[in-house]
């Protein structure tokens, strides 16, 4: 499968926000990317805005704009998005726009980010399923920053028959953390023996910009990683694209040697609903 990795930087617009996904995925389909992954919160960066007036149900604007873009170029679109949730809250969302009108699903964040002083919670409400989507013939799990802290969503997806898991990420900064980043989404591959891909916000420092009030931007540093561990790719904290082939035969031979999912004792997760 070749998958671009398109780590943005996304502001407080949505507008100029769509803009840079357009032109990025573009490029992306131009060098023969299948599956085109950007960060969560492409729509509107945390903290840029109140996110109750950014969030748009998947049948408004924004994303309508999404997946006539992923129509035209024949490519899979995923992007972090908000919709309206309940009790004034919104859902932080995956929305995956697939290549045939019409196509598409979307995924709900399951754990929010209260942790490290910031409270998710108060402005976000969790969704509550694992979901795998069908990309060029693959079945690939979806997972959103925080998420990768969390074995039990990563083995749902994978019982269900991923080879690849996406991880899109608006990572906050701090001491260790790109650190823990790169050690997470490798344990999560060898948890599940899937290829995963892990997509970021860049670094909004390396653009000059100095985050405020706390939240979440980016840090940078998307990666590849194989089912074994290794990581086959990374990128550096600024702003990149960038389209890998990715051998899913590894997957294959993972498993065949390292059969960690058939030799489960435990169940640790009811299976995705796509």
């Amino acid at each position: 499968m070749r998958i671009a990795l398109a780590q943005i930087i996304s502001t407080a617009d949505p507008a100029a926000n769509l803009r840079e996904v357009e032109r990025v995925a573009e490029l992306a389909a131009a060098d023969g990317a299948e599956l085109v992954v950007f960060p969560e919160a492409t729509l509107c960066a945390f903290g840029g805005a109140d996110l109750g007036t950014v969030a748009e149900p998947l049948d408004g604007p924004w994303a309508s704009s999404v997946r006539g873009l992923a129509a035209r170029l024949g490519t899979t679109i995923v992007v972090g998005t908000f919709t309206p949730g309940d009790d004034g809250r919104v859902r932080n969302t995956l929305l995956v726009a697939g290549p045939t009108p019409g196509d598409g699903a979307h995924y709900d964040k399951v754990h929010v980010f209260d942790a490290f002083g910031y409270a998710e919670s108060e402005s976000v409400q969790p969704g509550d399923r694992a979901v795998t989507v069908q990309v060029a013939g693959e079945t690939v799990g979806l997972a959103t920053c925080y998420d990768v802290r969390f074995p039990a969503l990563f083995l749902a997806t994978a019982a269900a028959g991923a080879r690849v898991s996406l991880v899109c990420a608006s990572w906050g900064a701090g001491p260790g953390k790109v650190e823990q980043w790169r050690l997470l989404a490798r344990a999560r591959a060898v948890d599940t023996t899937t290829v995963v891909v892990a997509v970021g916000q860049g670094d909004p420092a390396t653009q000059g910009v100095e985050p405020s009030g706390g939240a979440p931007t980016g840090v940078g540093h998307s990666v590849v990683v194989s089912p074994l561990g290794e990581v086959l790719v990374e990128l550096g904290a600024a702003p990149e694209l960038r389209v890998v082939d990715v051998d899913l035969a590894q997957v294959d031979a993972a498993r065949g040697s390292l059969p960690v999912l058939a030799n489960q004792r435990f169940t640790v997760a009811s299976g995705p609903q796509g």
